[in-house]
């Protein structure tokens, strides 16, 4: 991977109005994205805008707006639309990339840009790494003359394109009779979400349908799941949706009221793609996915591939490997023969067919898929220096070494940076629970003394 400064696992993200994300770094980052076009053989290049529905995004709209225009770029605003909308209108509408304003599941005094290509994808970290370049650079040559600025448009059909790709799909699942909960983060899928499930003949009761720009992902959405799971046990549901700020990620709560996550929706999935003769190499999963998971899918004779953790990385090993499914346990999931990144409510559609096609239903996900215990601890980590160097460190590194020696290959322990958080995150998997309690402590107690953390 390239080295990035300014861009994290998932684009640019800061505290609005602070660092990467007050206005004028917003506009010189457009500028920088345009430059990056232009590069790429497009005397004009056009580029469609979307956001979730954080307070500060018509700030950074506007300051990315006019960075483009700047350099020359025909901007076009589908207003508040879902991250994999973006990537599906810029696709199959004709523009040579595409932008979001939105910082996904963190918190609504957060935000940040992500950028995409012509095809829908992501940029990959060497295109990211030439943004950064640009944007550091000296960018007055990239200027357009003054008759040359790009124009700012507004195209509300730009919403409509993209429902109807996916009513195309909600038109061949029957959900009728069935009471679902679905929570919508007060992100940006409220709109669309709701209306694909009552499509598909759905009871529905909703939770965090009404964004008011300070409370996205505020107690709702994948990274809260409790208000979900308790509705659906209170109002004997048949199964909860949750997805988070942006609409890239997708998580399930069956009507016993246990998670299903990425993983369980992979091993679906999988399965599904299979029997559709639609798998192609096998399933690609990040160093974050159970090794239950790996071992149910070698069972069923289906490779599994690993990769970073990111859906632009699970992309990129698709498309190497010849895969044609992937995703993380926190429920992006691609399906590379519809589209090009993660997408929550087009996997929500997916699983609903791959469940009525394999004769199965939600709750017995959990109980098809034996998975390794694991604990994830996040350690907070200012100092971004010692982030990045902390997982390499020689006596964090000898402390892991000897704890999967005692693992004897049925569990491991990993450590990485957050690319969207200053933090440093631990996962701990075995198959025996017992030991868990023990790994955590030791290895809490490792890096507490090489970070100062008390």
């Amino acid at each position: 991977m390239s080295s990035r400064r300014m861009f994290g696992t998932d684009g640019v993200r800061d505290l609005s109005n602070r660092g990467h994300m007050r206005p004028e770094a917003v506009l010189r980052l457009g500028l920088a994205f345009g430059a990056f076009l232009r590069s790429r053989g497009s005397d004009r290049p056009r580029v469609v805008l979307g956001a979730d529905t954080r307070g500060s995004r018509d700030m950074l709209l506007c300051a990315l707006s006019a960075g483009l225009a700047s350099a020359g770029v025909e901007v076009v605003s589908a207003g508040v639309m879902p991250t994999p909308g973006v990537s599906t209108v810029a696709s199959r509408a004709g523009f040579d990339g595409g932008a979001v304003i939105s910082a996904s599941h963190n918190p609504p005094e957060y935000n940040g840009v992500k950028f995409f290509d012509s095809r829908g994808f992501k940029l990959s970290d060497e295109e990211e790494a030439e943004v950064e370049s640009l944007f550091e650079g000296d960018l007055e040559g990239f200027r357009s003359a003054p008759q040359g600025v790009g124009r700012v448009l507004e195209d509300g059909s730009l919403k409509g394109l993209y429902e109807g790709f996916l009513m195309g799909f909600a038109s061949e699942v029957d959900l009728s009779g069935k009471r679902v909960v679905l929570d919508c983060a007060n992100g940006a899928c409220w709109e669309i979400a709701p209306r694909l499930f009552e499509a598909m003949g759905a009871r529905l009761s909703l939770i965090g349908c009404a964004p008011d720009g300070s409370n996205i992902n505020q107690g709702v959405g994948v990274t809260h799941l409790e208000a979900l799971r308790s509705r659906v046990l209170e109002e004997r549901a048949h199964f909860g949706v949750a997805y988070d700020g942006d609409g890239d990620r997708v998580l399930f709560v069956d009507a016993l009221g246990r998670t299903v996550d990425g993983d369980l929706m992979l091993y679906a999935l999988a399965r599904f793609y299979r029997r559709e003769g639609r798998l192609g190499a096998g399933v690609v999963a990040t160093v974050m996915s159970n090794m239950g998971l790996e071992a149910k899918l070698q069972e069923e004779g289906i490779r599994v591939f690993r990769c970073p953790v990111g859906d632009r990385y699970v992309v990129e090993k698709a498309l190497e490997v010849g895969s044609r499914l992937g995703g993380e346990q926190s429920g992006h999931v691609v399906a590379l023969d519809l589209s090009s990144t993660g997408d929550g409510m087009l996997t929500a559609l997916l699983l609903m067919r791959a469940l009525s096609a394999l004769g199965l239903k939600l709750e017995d996900l959990s109980d098809l898929v034996p998975r390794f215990h694991q604990r994830l601890l996040n350690f907070r980590v200012e100092d971004a220096s010692l982030r990045r160097s902390l997982p390499s460190h020689p006596a964090l590194l000898e402390e892991i070494a000897s704890w999967e020696e005692r693992l004897t290959g049925r569990g491991r322990i990993f450590v990485r940076p957050s690319g969207t958080e200053p933090l440093v995150r631990v996962l701990i998997e075995a198959e025996e629970e017992g030991i868990l309690e023990e790994v955590a402590s030791s290895i809490s107690h490792r890096i507490s003394s090489l970070t100062g953390i008390a």
